[in-house]
């Protein structure tokens, strides 16, 4: 079933430019590093799961590219864009491939599976 996004159509015309614009240089530089590096963690600081995830990959010596932005006391309005454009509602975001895979949680199974080396 895919995921539920109000269609183009149900936007109105006078709106549609500034959905498109918003914040669309995080999105931008997410989707670059994502066709750039076979895996790419998008974090951010002082969340521990985001913590979680790169100790991980640390200790298992996975090569990633991290990308951070912000903490839980600014730059969240940058980081919903993030949310907006994958549906996922939180941190990390993690990109195996191009495809995003999820969380630290997914991301330890896609580890544990061998999936990810």
């Amino acid at each position: 079933m895919p995921r539920a996004i109000l269609p183009e159509e149900r936007i109105h015309e006078g709106i549609r430019q500034k959905l498109t614009e918003h914040h669309a240089d995080i999105v931008a530089e997410v989707e670059s590093a994502t066709r750039a590096h076979p895996l790419v963690v998008v974090g951010m600081a002082q969340n521990p799961h985001v913590k979680k995830a790169r100790k991980l990959l640390d200790r298992k010596s996975i090569p990633y590219h991290y990308l951070e932005y912000g903490s839980y006391l600014n730059t969240w309005r940058r980081r919903t864009a993030l949310k907006m454009w994958t549906g996922w509602p939180t941190f990390p975001m993690v990109f195996h491939e191009g495809t995003l895979i999820g969380g630290a949680a997914e991301l330890v199974r896609f580890v544990d599976s061998g999936l990810i080396k």
